[in-house]
């Protein structure tokens, strides 16, 4: 037998041991005071100069936090060790930092990580240093080690930010960070949408509330001036979100979209466009809300799902009033001249007032007797022609018959163009019936709904009613029920400039990730339709076209031969004298309003001063990367691509990454009256239950949406959420992001993140107390040659993580980074690495090996922190700051922040394969051990007896004796045997593969029958397994049919199979001699 044996209680005491011990004990007690010490920075003398004189200022608050300090520790006496630290007490801290100042880091550092303690005063320093700004080359030209530009996506300047835009700048900050740390030229632009509608709805609510008025009694002048107030005192209220989030944007670059700047490249794009045709004027079928009194774009637009019949509410009318959707309605038309009737149905009763036509498929046989006839109105008398067409028409659904409403339903617009039907319209803009309506003239829609069936009934015309499962569409700003009208708009013609879009993809000028919206890309340009870009609203880029209204002459304002644009009124005016000279007109400005997705089509280069050749738009245009949720996929990236091709020339960046759409845990779409949409900051500094409730009152939600939003937070948040910071969240939401459509997104997991932060600064405060006041590293990382097997294993695993996170970065494979990163924090460095070299560096170093392989852990260990800050830093932003700023710095080493310190990259001298598989084996031979003492519940005085085949695995072994006594808790003693030796009688077992057998020893702690029985079960499972496995690979044509790396994985399996029959055989035997 080996004579291998270390015991918890025997391993060998280095001399002076005492002596030894008393040294570090009085260094531990140093090491609190003088802890500002670990804040090395390169103007390390200037730094303490400042940390003394904000020392002497803050004199006051540290008198306060010492008289605290004092009671605790007293309480606290006999709980103390001589010697041990004394840590100030988080609740202590108090935040002395000026604003733009560097924190003062000459405190010591909290027993705990606290989130608020930690994220306070580093991004007003970075901020007022300049660390988010682009670095250029002496020539003013992007660094050799290239560019990248974020254009962020502008959240509306009306909203608080919501944990979309919280995954949104997560997931975009951690590219800008990371390609920052690579060395390039990195710009992160930041800007805030004027949001035409919002806005303007905002202010005209607090206008009504606060001075009983409208817009129209301001008039539209004075309503922009109050507009504007409202900007400039709320406006900026997303940009502290922002900061707090921790992007790191260029704020001197900051862009709103109604500023001068941008206004200009509005005018611009619309005066080109349309001087080529591009942009055009007709009257075509819109989204129109009533509420609002403007046009709609699609993505204003939510569809309601119905399951059937459906009383809902509408605004603009009685808080009682229910209106019935969800139901189709049937009724008949008399036929001309005949006692028949043509039998019809419709989801909106009411529109039959406009109805042009009646559509029968030409092959059904039940109508050819009425082709070419006609039908007759009930309550106007029209004659309504019986049209054939077999595109709308669906002979197997319903009657076969279809009523056509061309000025009021998308479908039927195409079939009255196509039939050259009437386009009747009969509702004015507020929702009442216009002189078309007859006898329902000046009633609202809804009502008339109601009174067109009452009338129906009275004439023996209606025929019914049945539950229609469908969607109704909504404002999604005013809730109310979009109302599609014939309304004469500014168009833009799409089909040119989406081809261009789609060839960009085609030849690579442009990648889209993931794949699934690459697709979605190109089914939704090539049916793309023409844009309406007009609203009718106050708020916003006034329409920079003129109607020239000539004297005495009748002219049709939806006529585009009588509009002119002009970026100013000068260049309008000359343009129309040239269109119609020697006429007598007068120029009247359109007063409406551009779609603000208009100008947001223009915002990756309109930020850069376009169409100025400005030297932002020759440095940063086009940008790198567009990131945003797919579900504005094509209502404005789409935009971006076809209007920056058209304007510029060059496609307006080089990718497009589209994120998932974040739901809650339960896979709902967040939604304010469920309850479970999420402000990031309420996760970033906690909110109480009481708070989400009280947060509710503050929209525009009803008593009843109130009291379900309320259910629904209870349910989610019985105790609020947890403080958990910004690291923390970002970390989260990064880590939830895959290829995948939806995230559904538990809120408290994100907690769980904030306890790894804690493992972080456990991890980093357990390294500066263990390397000492004066420790100085080396002054690169590379290898001295000295290191042992769990340093090489760990540097490899450092290096791995490098390869792995730099590689899922450049692949947008978040999920894959984070868990790169997570893993060596977490499983390697703090679990491992850090456990293991607990004795060696408490060791007496006056033993020059001692003292030698102390100094290699430490330099690792530092290696390890200094690297993995770095890696980690991209997606927490602010913990890594605060424990890098803490850290001793290598010679030479000059650089003020972990913002702009080097990312890690592949280190070859680390990749080290043999290390890791022998390290592997014994963190393997652990694990087995840890399970069997888990087990076995024995929890003291284990005693591990470890079988080995082959040689070198033994040698190995061996060497790692301390290692396996000291990460397995309650184990005195390890001893290794060859494989045909005995071990003692009474151990249970666990196989770790074909060569090893991990024996603890529990004889005296079971029931013998027990155990036997368990072995037994064993047994017969691995049995039945190793069959099963044999039958497969004897089959006929196996060697043939069945690939090489298949067959060593089945001959591996089976001998490891066949190992642990062996050994628990021997198991089995062994109990049983025990009741001999």
């Amino acid at each position: 037998m080996s004579d291998s044996r270390v015991s918890a209680g025997n391993v060998p005491k280095p001399k002076n041991a005492e002596k030894n011990e008393a040294k570090r004990q009085a260094k531990l007690a140093k090491f609190a005071a003088k802890q500002s010490k670990q804040s090395n920075r390169p103007s390390r003398s200037k730094d303490r100069s400042d940390s003394r004189s904000k020392s002497r200022s803050n004199s006051r608050s540290r008198s306060r936090n010492k008289e605290v300090a004092d009671t605790k520790k007293k309480k606290n006496k006999d709980k103390k060790n001589k010697g041990e630290i004394q840590v100030v007490a988080e609740e202590t801290l108090v935040n002395n930092t000026p604003v733009g100042e560097k924190k003062d880091m000459s405190q010591p550092m909290a027993s705990a990580y606290n989130p608020k303690a930690v994220e306070f005063a580093w991004y007003s320093w970075w901020e007022k240093q300049g660390f988010f700004k682009p670095e250029l080359s002496p020539d003013g030209k992007p660094n050799p080690e290239g560019l990248f530009v974020v254009p962020v996506p502008p959240p509306n300047v009306t909203g608080s930010l919501h944990i979309g835009h919280g995954l949104t700048i997560a997931i975009q900050d951690t590219l800008v960070r990371w390609n920052r740390m690579l060395g390039k030229t990195v710009l992160y632009n930041p800007g805030i949408d004027h949001a035409g509608i919002s806005t303007q709805s905002v202010v005209e609510k607090r206008l009504w509330v606060e001075n009983n008025q409208t817009r129209h009694d301001l008039g539209r002048e004075k309503f922009i001036e109050e507009v504007w107030k409202w900007k400039n005192l709320y406006g900026n209220r997303i940009h502290v979100q922002m900061k707090r989030l921790g992007g790191s944007f260029d704020w001197d670059r900051a862009v709103f979209t109604m500023d001068e700047k941008m206004s200009n490249a509005v005018v611009e794009a619309f005066c080109r466009l349309q001087e080529e045709g591009i942009i055009y004027r007709a009257t075509r079928l819109i989204n129109w809300c009533v509420r609002l009194n403007t046009a709609l774009s699609n993505l204003e637009v939510e569809n309601k799902e119905l399951s059937g019949r459906t009383l809902l509410s509408v605004p603009g009318y009685g808080l009682e009033e229910k209106f019935e959707f969800g139901v189709l309605t049937s009724f008949g038309y008399p036929i001309e001249n005949s006692d028949e009737n043509i039998i019809v149905a419709t989801t909106r009763p009411e529109t039959m007032l406009g109805d042009a036509g009646i559509a029968v498929h030409p092959q059904d046989e039940r109508y050819k007797h009425l082709h070419g006839k006609f039908a007759i109105h009930p309550f106007n008398g029209r004659k309504i022609p019986i049209i054939l067409d077999d595109i709308v028409v669906d002979m197997s659904f319903g009657t076969g018959a279809v009523k056509i409403t061309p000025a009021h339903d998308f479908n039927d617009y195409e079939v009255g163009k196509r039939h050259k039907l009437g386009f009747i319209n009969i509702f004015n803009d507020d929702g009442t019936l216009n002189e078309n309506g007859g006898p329902f003239k000046g009633m609202k829609r809804f009502h008339v709904r109601e009174k067109v069936i009452e009338a129906l009934k009275e004439k023996g015309l209606f025929h019914g009613t049945q539950e229609n499962p469908m969607a109704i569409p909504l404002c999604a700003k005013s809730g109310d029920v979009i109302e599609p009208l014939l309304k004469p708009q500014w168009w833009v013609s799409c089909s040119d400039m989406a081809a261009e879009a789609m060839k960009a993809v085609t030849d690579e000028k442009l990648r889209i990730t993931p794949k699934t919206s690459e697709k979605d890309w190109f089914r939704w340009l090539s049916n793309i339709q023409d844009w309406c870009i007009s609203r009718q609203l106050w708020w916003g880029h006034q329409v920079p076209a003129y109607f020239i209204k000539i004297a005495n002459r009748v002219q049709d304002s939806s006529d585009g031969s009588y509009w002119v644009s002009g970026r100013n009124r000068e260049e309008a005016l000359r343009k129309a004298k040239e269109k119609f000279p020697d006429v007598e007109f007068e120029l009247t400005q359109d007063p409406d309003v551009l779609d603000t997705w208009f100008s947001s089509g223009l915002w990756p280069f309109s930020i850069f001063g376009w169409p100025e050749k400005t030297n932002d738009l020759i440095n940063f245009f086009p940008t790198s990367l567009l990131e945003t949720g797919w579900d504005i996929l094509f209502f404005w990236v789409a935009r971006m691509v076809m209007m920056g091709i058209k304007l510029t020339g060059q496609v307006p960046f080089n990718e497009i990454f589209c994120h998932a759409m974040i739901r809650d845990a339960h896979g709902r779409k967040m939604s304010k009256s469920l309850g479970n949409v999420v402000d990031p900051v309420d996760v970033i500094q906690g909110i109480s239950l009481e708070r989400l409730h009280a947060k509710l009152y503050e929209g525009n939600l009803d008593k009843r949406e109130i009291e379900k939003a309320k259910t629904g937070q209870k349910a989610d948040f019985p105790n609020g959420i947890p403080e958990c910071g910004t690291d923390a969240l970002r970390f989260a939401l990064c880590a939830y992001t895959s290829t995948g459509r939806d995230l559904n997104l538990d809120i408290l997991r994100v907690e769980g993140y904030r306890k790894f932060c804690n493992k972080l600064w456990n991890a980093t405060r357990f390294a500066l107390m263990k390397l000492g006041e004066d420790f100085q590293p080396q002054s690169s990382a590379k290898k001295s040659g000295k290191e042992s097997l769990p340093e090489l294993w760990i540097l490899h695993k450092l290096n791995k993580a490098i390869i792995d996170t730099n590689k899922a970065l450049h692949e947008r494979n978040f999920m894959n980074a984070t868990t790169s990163i997570y893993s060596f924090w977490l499983y390697e460095l703090c679990d491992i690495f850090i456990e293991i070299i607990k004795p060696i560096v408490d060791t007496d170093i006056s033993i020059l090996e001692n003292a030698e392989r102390k100094r290699s852990v430490e330099d690792t260990l530092y290696t390890c922190l200094e690297a993995g800050l770095k890696l980690l830093h991209p997606f927490m932003p602010f913990v890594t700051e605060e424990l890098y700023q803490r850290l001793p710095r290598r010679p030479n080493d000059n650089i003020p922040t972990i913002v702009r310190a080097k990312y890690p990259l592949e280190e070859p001298e680390y990749n080290d394969p043999r290390a890791e598989g022998q390290f592997d084996l014994i963190i393997s031979i652990i694990k087995a051990a840890r399970s069997l003492t888990v087990e076995y519940n024995i929890q003291s005085n284990a005693s591990l007896f470890i079988q080995v085949a082959s040689e070198s695995s033994m040698k190995v072994i061996t060497s790692q004796e301390l290692s396996i006594i000291t990460l397995i808790k309650g184990v005195k003693s390890v001893r290794v045997f060859r494989k045909d030796e005995p071990i003692p009688e009474g151990c249970a077992l666990s196989a770790v593969n074909d060569e090893i057998n991990v024996h603890l020893l529990v004889k005296g702690n079971v029931d013998i029958d027990v155990e036997v029985i368990k072995f037994q079960k064993k047994l017969e499972k691995s049995t039945q397994a190793l069959n099963s496995l044999q039958k497969k690979t004897q089959v006929s044509d196996y060697e043939s049919k069945v690939p090489l790396n298949v067959r060593e994985a089945n001959e591996a399996k089976t001998k490891a199979f066949q190992a642990e029959i062996d050994a628990l055989n021997n198991s089995i035997q062994n109990f049983l001699k025990l009741k001999q």
